[in-house]
C-alpha cells in the first residue's frame, strides 16, 4: 500500500483493466490481445519526450493553427504533429506538442484540464509511448481509455486514475480469546431462535433447557436438518387447517342446503 500511486509508473495491461490495479486475470479480450501485443515504440519520432505533450479527443476541423495559437499561450512551442490519417488526409483527432522549456509544458498540463477547442473537451497529458515502460496504444488493447458500454475501460492515468485498494484487516486464529467469537455466536443464535415462518422454534425452547451446543464442524448439519424439520411440521400444520376450513365449509353448505 505504501507504493500504490492512482497514476501508473510503469504500463501493465492486466493493471489497467482493473479499477483498483489488483486483477489477477484479464476480463476482457482487448486485455489478452494487449498482453500478447510486442509493441515498440514508433523510432521515427523526433523531438524530447519529456518536453512534449499529448491532445486528443480533437475536433475534425481543428487545424495546426488552431492548435498553435491555443497552446502558444503557455510557452514557446517547438513543434505541433497533428496526426493524420495517411489516405484520405484527415485528422485522426489527435497530436503531439513539443514545448522548449519545462516550465511551459508543466503550466500547459495544469491549466489545459477540460479544454474547450472548438466546441469540444479535449484531453491534455504528457506524452506515454516513449516516457511510460511498457506502454501499449489503444488500438492494440492498451491505453487508459475505452468506453464504460464495451466493459472496455482502463485505468491508471489522468483522466482515470486508480481507486486505493480496500484491505479488510484480518483477525487472529485466537479471536474467540478477544471475544470476537462470542459475538458471532450471538447472533448466529439470534438467527436460529426464529424458524422461516417468523415463529419460535422447538429446537431454540429445547436449547433453553439444554445448554450443551454441537462443535463447530456439526452445525451446518445440524441447522440444515433442524430447519427441513421445522419446515415438514409447518407443513404438516398448514395442510390441517387447511383441511379444518374445507371441512367447516362443507358443513356449512350441508345445514344452508337443508334449509
Amino acid at each position: 500500500m505504501n507504493e500504490w500511486t492512482p497514476l501508473a509508473k510503469a504500463y501493465d495491461p492486466l493493471k489497467a483493466g482493473s479499477i483498483d490495479g489488483t486483477d489477477e486475470e484479464p476480463h476482457d479480450r482487448a486485455v489478452l490481445r494487449a498482453i500478447l501485443a510486442r509493441y515498440v515504440p514508433n523510432k521515427g519520432v523526433v523531438g524530447d519526450p519529456q518536453l512534449t505533450l499529448f491532445v486528443a479527443r480533437l475536433s475534425q476541423q481543428t487545424t495546426e493553427e488552431k492548435l498553435k495559437e491555443v497552446f502558444s499561450r503557455y510557452g514557446d512551442i517547438q513543434r505541433i504533429r497533428l496526426v493524420r490519417d495517411f489516405i484520405t488526409g484527415f485528422s485522426k483527432g489527435y497530436a503531439f506538442i513539443e514545448y522548449k522549456q519545462e516550465s511551459a509544458i508543466k503550466k500547459a498540463y495544469r491549466d489545459t484540464y477540460r479544454l474547450v477547442i472548438d466546441q469540444r473537451e479535449v484531453f491534455v497529458d504528457y506524452e506515454l509511448e516513449r516516457t511510460l515502460k511498457g506502454w501499449i496504444p489503444r488500438r492494440l488493447g492498451g491505453g487508459f481509455g475505452g468506453k464504460k458500454e464495451s466493459g472496455q475501460l482502463r485505468f491508471g492515468g489522468r483522466d482515470r486514475p486508480f481507486r486505493k485498494p480496500i484491505n479488510l484487516p484480518k483477525f487472529p486464529s485466537n479471536s474467540r480469546l478477544e471475544g470476537h467469537g462470542e459475538k458471532r455466536q450471538r447472533s448466529r443464535s439470534r438467527e436460529r431462535s426464529y424458524n422461516w415462518r417468523g415463529k419460535k422454534s422447538e429446537y431454540t425452547r429445547e436449547r433453553g433447557r439444554d445448554s450443551r451446543w454441537p462443535q463447530s464442524s456439526d452445525r451446518e448439519h445440524t441447522t440444515e436438518r433442524q430447519y427441513k424439520e421445522e419446515r415438514n411440521r409447518d407443513c404438516e400444520r398448514d395442510d390441517k387447517d387447511r383441511k379444518r376450513r374445507e371441512s367447516k365449509r362443507e358443513r356449512s353448505r350441508e345445514r344452508e342446503h337443508r334449509k
